[in-house]
């Protein structure tokens, strides 16, 4: 992936003590060392300071606990259309939480609409639907939940939702490039144009929404400057309980293929020491013994990253 390669990668993982100390071997129930040619090393760290600042300046929005509900497209419904807006409707415990991008840093609370087994896009206007694009014909899931600036996802009950649909005649162009790049075609707030995506063609996969569900949510796309120094690994898991939550399962991380770690409570972790390049990471959930809990083929999930320095 990278052009001197990757030596080796060893990950070791240590007991979750449940506090919140500085001490990285205690840290959401895994650590992660990973040599390189250029001796630098992968681990679990805390969470930054600037995203400690500015959670202290969001006041309770980090204690909310929204919930949406999908209301375009509805459950197993037929659309005779390749774009297919997708209408959401917020409520809970919302604390001062609202979707909407600031103009000035281009960030803000969002939802992560996830087509198939595609990575997410953002949705900051839920006033106005948002546009996949091109969406082939067949039979096709929507994901959604609702994430901070950063993308952390709000984990709470009624926060994920997801609905299948089917295309048919819609009309999609095999031959139309999707967009590659993660960012949405257009801002809502500064332009006539809804927000969406062109999306790949993909389809919805033999998933179960009643049985165990991994989510996938970041890292993703091309990561710059300070924010490469720490990433963070994000998911959504429904119908199941990692075993430091007193469950019996697990979410299994590995970085380009090598020996993979465990994530034994379900928070995000940040790891640091990324050199410049491209990565592969992927997550699983597995049951206690180490073994893919399938599900239509989304329990295991693969992302490519950039670091750029």
């Amino acid at each position: 992936m990278r052009t001197a390669g990757l030596l080796f990668l060893a990950f070791f993982i240590t007991a979750c003590s449940g506090s919140n100390s500085a001490n990285t071997s205690q840290l959401n129930g895994a650590n992660a060392n990973v040599a390189t040619d250029r001796d630098q090393v992968l681990k679990v760290v805390e969470r930054p300071q600037k995203i400690k600042d500015l959670m202290a300046s969001r006041g309770e929005q980090d204690s909310a606990m929204p919930k949406l509900k999908i209301l375009e497209p509805s459950a197993n419904s037929v659309i005779a259309s390749s774009t297919v807006k997708v209408k959401l409707e917020i409520s809970g415990d919302l604390k001062g939480y609202m979707p909407g991008m600031n103009e000035e840093t281009h960030t803000g609370n969002h939802i992560h609409v996830i087509l198939d087994d595609q990575p997410y896009e953002a949705y900051y206007d839920i006033g106005r639907a948002f546009e996949l694009r091109n969406v082939s014909d067949g039979e096709h899931t929507i994901r959604v939940f609702p994430s901070r600036p950063w993308h952390e996802s709000y984990k709470n009950d009624g926060a994920f939702q997801m609905v299948k649909f089917t295309v048919k005649g819609g009309g999609a162009d095999a031959t139309k490039p999707a967009t590659a790049d993660g960012k949405t075609m257009s801002n809502a707030n500064t332009s006539p144009t809804p927000e969406g995506k062109d999306m790949k063609a993909s389809t919805a996969g033999a998933v179960d929404p009643s049985k165990p569900l991994l989510t996938y949510s970041r890292p993703k796309g091309e990561y710059k400057s300070d924010d490469a120094n720490v990433i963070m690994i994000d998911f959504w898991l429904a119908n199941a309980k990692l075993v430091d939550d007193g469950g019996k399962y697990r979410v299994r991380y590995s970085v380009d293929g090598f020996k993979s770690n465990f994530i034994t409570k379900w928070e995000p972790i940040w790891l640091t020491g990324w050199p410049a390049g491209k990565y592969s990471i992927k997550l699983e959930l597995t049951d206690s013994e180490g073994n893919l809990v399938d599900n239509g083929g989304y329990n295991s999930t693969t992302r490519e990253i950039t670091i750029t320095r």
